[in-house]
């Protein structure tokens, strides 16, 4: 760590802070095995998924058959259309059944759908609720969250709110018409379509995962845009990570919880860095010189819009 750096955690905090992603699984490990989180949040939502549960099961047991022959009828023997037959995927062969696969695909949607109605308000209750409870469980109060600290001699250029396209694809409609209508076909073919919808997806989530930190921080709107900017990529693998986990049909919706967890994790790492640079213990960071042939050099710093 760099000499006037008195925090013994700051190597070990500053490897997660290299990569967002971990913060993800951080989310889910600490869900499942620390009973101050999972019991209260369990709590909440426990009735809606029983019957959300109860209903489902009952749904895929009296349609699967009908489903199935709308599968084999409609999409398997229009191969020219869906690029799918009885047992390969635009000509090459997988080894499970096509048939199968897609109606399981199509029947988890549903399920997911009837869960989600279910779950509704109390899963976003609960969401919040692990935000809290991970904040809690690191021991610190509304005085931890400092003002915003710059960490960058020359900061960026940025636009306010976000470039335009990540604005429309994280509006919740944009979302839904993306991934319920456009995508819709892609998720016949394993993985395409919830990778692709979640890439588009990725700063929008971040940015919604992070809503309460930059509330408790009461960063400006262009404060914000500033901020994350600075990690555009650490928040755009991050926000990639958690819509990937979020988009698989069913599990998805406990990866909403564990998600708001994670993403509590690695705003308390960050804001243990912003109280070095506040207290000088960092210092704003030079743009890097990176030499070239012929005595020439490129600046490396963040790249923002201007």
């Amino acid at each position: 760590r760099p000499p006037f750096v008195s925090d013994p955690s700051f190597n070990t905090r500053e490897s997660r802070l290299n990569f967002p992603p971990l913060y993800a699984a951080v989310g889910i490990y600490r869900l499942l095995t620390d009973p101050k989180l999972f019991r209260p949040i369990w709590d909440k939502v426990r009735h809606g998924a029983q019957r959300g549960i109860i209903v489902g099961l009952g749904w895929t047991v009296l349609t699967f058959k009908i489903q199935r022959g709308f599968v084999r009828f409609f999409l398997i023997n229009s191969p020219r259309v869906t690029g799918l037959s009885h047992d390969t995927i635009f000509g090459y062969s997988v080894p499970f059944d096509i048939v199968t696969y897609a109606t399981v695909m199509f029947l988890s949607s549903q399920v997911n759908m009837i869960l989600t109605f279910f779950l509704s308000r109390n899963l976003r209750t609960a969401a919040d609720r692990a935000w809290d409870l991970t904040v809690q469980s690191r021991g610190k109060g509304p005085d931890f969250w400092g003002p915003y600290v710059e960490e960058w001699q020359v900061p960026p250029q940025v636009v306010e709110g976000g470039k335009w396209w990540h604005k429309w694809v994280s509006n919740r409609i944009t979302r839904i018409v993306i991934r319920k209508v456009l995508l819709a076909p892609l998720d016949l073919y394993p993985f395409v379509g919830i990778l692709i919808s979640s890439w588009l997806k990725s700063i929008g989530t971040a940015r919604y995962l992070h809503r309460s930190y930059f509330s408790s921080k009461k960063m400006t709107p262009h404060q914000i845009a500033l901020f994350m900017e600075e990690r555009k990529w650490g928040y755009r693998v991050f926000g990639f990570t958690a819509s990937l986990l979020e988009g698989f049909p069913i599990v998805g919706l406990g990866f909403r919880i564990s998600n708001r967890i994670g993403a509590a994790m690695w705003a308390h790492d960050l804001e243990k860095r912003q109280h070095l640079f506040a207290s000088g213990e960092l210092l704003p960071l030079p743009p890097q010189i990176l030499p070239l042939p012929d005595h020439d050099e490129i600046e490396l710093r963040p790249q923002g819009a201007g």
